[in-house]
C-alpha cells in the first residue's frame, strides 16, 4: 500500500509540474513591430521596448516607449500571475493590478482613478508557438469611451 501511495504521489507531481511547463515564459527583450500593429485612435510611438522578466508567478517588465501620445516615458510594471493584488505607480497615481492565467494567455486587469476619472486596464498577452512574438492585447475603458490597442513584440 505505501509503495501504490508513493507511485500516486509521485504521478501526480509529475503531472503537475506538466501542466505548469505549458505555461509560456515571456522573459527577454521585446521590440515594437508598428507595422503589426493596431494602435487605435492612439497615435504611434516612433519605438518601443519591452524588457520582462518572467518566473511564475512574478512577472516584471520595464517599458520604454519613445515618441508616444504622452511623449518619452519609462514604466516598470510588476503583477502576480497568481491572482494576488499588486500596486504600480502609473504617471504619479496606485494602479491595482490582478493577474491570472487563462489558458496560456496571461491576462491582467487593473482600475485606477486619475484626477477623479476611473479608467479600467486589460492586457491579455500571448505568445507565438516559436516563442519569438509577443502579442499584447490592451483594452482601455474610461468615462469618455472605450478603445483597443494591440502591440505586436519580436524577441530580440
Amino acid at each position: 500500500m505505501k509503495t501504490l501511495l508513493t507511485i500516486l504521489l509521485a504521478m501526480t507531481t509529475v503531472a503537475t509540474m506538466a501542466v505548469a511547463a505549458d505555461k509560456p515564459n515571456f522573459s527577454g527583450d521585446w521590440t515594437l513591430d508598428a507595422g503589426k500593429s493596431d494602435f487605435g485612435p492612439i497615435p504611434a510611438p516612433q519605438s518601443m521596448t519591452r524588457k520582462v522578466e518572467h518566473s511564475d508567478p512574478s512577472v516584471s517588465f520595464t517599458e520604454v516607449m519613445v515618441g508616444g501620445p504622452q511623449g518619452d516615458q519609462t514604466s516598470t510594471t510588476k503583477w502576480s500571475a497568481d491572482g494576488k493584488e499588486t500596486t504600480n505607480d502609473m504617471m504619479g497615481n496606485p494602479v491595482k493590478w490582478t493577474a491570472k492565467w487563462d489558458g496560456d494567455a496571461l491576462v491582467a486587469n487593473a482600475k485606477a482613478d486619475f484626477q477623479g476619472n476611473e479608467i479600467t486596464l486589460a492586457h491579455k498577452w500571448t505568445l507565438s508557438a516559436d516563442g519569438k512574438v509577443l502579442t499584447d492585447a490592451f483594452h482601455i475603458g474610461t468615462a469618455q469611451g472605450e478603445f483597443d490597442i494591440t502591440y505586436v513584440l519580436n524577441k530580440k
